[in-house]
């Protein structure tokens, strides 16, 4: 009985481990912009989007308008930009978990 319990804790103990060891997603820099206007996707209204390895996406789990003014100078419609993400891409989209916008360089 007692190599039973020494084996299931340890059984326990290792199954911890490896539920530890999931890799997380990383944080990525990426380019971002308004979808339509920047990076020439179709579309009816401005959307932002992030461009990964040459290919542009269409962003879900933020809003162009949570960033400033998409329309301002140095706005999405405007410039292309970096952010920082975290997040994957799924049915041709970037689902984002995390979305930083990054201060721009001179």
């Amino acid at each position: 009985m007692k190599k039973i319990i020494i084996l299931l804790v340890a059984f326990i103990g290792f199954a911890g481990v490896a539920q530890e060891k999931k890799e997380q997603p990383k944080k990525q820099i990426v380019e971002t912009s308004c979808g339509q206007c920047q990076f020439g996707m179709d579309g009816k209204s401005c959307d932002l989007a992030v461009r990964i390895d040459g290919k542009s996406y269409f962003v879900d789990g933020t809003h162009i308008d949570k960033h400033g003014d998409a329309h301002a100078a140095d706005g999405f419609c405007a410039k292309v930009r970096k952010a920082e993400v975290v997040g994957e891409i799924a049915d041709n989209r970037f689902k984002a978990t995390y979305f930083k916008l990054l201060p721009e360089t001179k």
